[in-house]
C-alpha cells in the first residue's frame, strides 16, 4: 500500500490541508499558478500552510537523506538559474510542464494539460523548452532538471518515449517533432545541471504531486 500523502494549497479556488490529491487536484485545476505541495505526515502540513510557499518548495528536507560529509560536496544550488520539471496524472495521462526561476519560483513558462502523455515526454519538452527560452533571451543561466532520463534524450536529440502515437496525444507528438527539430537545427551554450533532489529537496518547478 503506498503511503498517504497531505496536500497543502496555499493558492486555489479553495485554500487548506487535504488528504487526498482528488480533492487537491479539484482545488488547483485550472487556477493561475496555484501554490501547493505534498507532504507525508498531517503535521507538516499544517506548519506548511501556516507558513508561505516559497519557504516549501526547492528546499531542503527536513530529513536529509545524506550525510552532512556529502551535502557539504554537492553544495548549495546556483540560485542564477531557471529550472524545469514536469507533472503526469497517470502513465500516460494528462500532462503539463513548466519553468521558473530558481530564486523567486515565478514562473516563466507553462505548458498544459495535454489530453494523454507521460512524465518522461514533459520532462524532455520542459527542458527543451527552457533551453530555448534562455537561448531567445540571450540569458547565461544554468538550467536545471532532475530528470536524467530527458538530459540523455536531449543530448540525442531524441524523444526515446515508447507511447504509441494516436488521435488522443497528437498534439504532445506535434511539440515532440517540433523539440527534436529545434535540437538538430540550433546550438546552445546553456550548462544543463541534474538538480540534486536528495540534497536540495523538490525542485522549484516541482507540481506537487509525488
Amino acid at each position: 500500500m503506498a503511503n498517504k500523502k497531505f496536500y497543502v494549497v496555499w493558492k486555489g479556488h479553495k485554500e487548506g490541508v487535504f488528504t487526498d490529491w482528488k480533492t487537491c487536484k479539484q482545488a488547483i485545476l485550472n487556477y493561475p499558478q496555484a501554490q501547493y505541495k505534498s507532504f507525508l505526515t498531517k503535521e507538516e502540513a499544517i506548519k506548511a500552510f501556516d507558513g508561505v510557499y516559497a519557504d516549501y518548495v526547492g528546499k531542503k528536507s527536513s530529513k536529509p537523506k545524506l550525510s552532512e560529509a556529502e551535502l557539504q560536496k554537492i553544495g548549495e544550488p546556483n540560485l542564477y538559474s531557471i529550472a524545469v520539471d514536469a507533472a503526469s496524472s497517470g502513465n500516460p495521462g494528462k500532462m503539463e510542464y513548466r519553468g521558473v526561476d530558481t530564486q523567486t519560483h515565478k514562473q516563466l513558462f507553462h505548458q498544459g494539460p495535454f489530453e494523454q502523455g507521460t512524465n518522461n515526454i514533459g520532462e524532455f519538452l520542459a527542458l527543451v523548452h527552457g533551453l530555448a527560452y534562455l537561448k531567445n533571451a540571450n540569458s547565461d543561466r544554468l538550467l536545471y532538471t532532475d530528470s536524467k532520463i530527458a538530459m540523455g534524450w536531449v543530448r540525442k536529440k531524441k524523444c526515446k518515449t515508447k507511447l504509441a502515437l494516436n488521435a488522443k496525444n497528437k498534439k504532445v507528438f506535434d511539440l515532440v517533432a517540433r523539440a527534436e527539430n529545434w535540437l538538430r537545427t540550433n546550438s546552445y551554450k546553456t550548462i544543463v545541471v541534474k538538480w540534486e533532489t536528495k540534497a536540495w529537496g523538490e525542485i522549484p518547478a516541482d507540481f506537487g504531486r509525488k
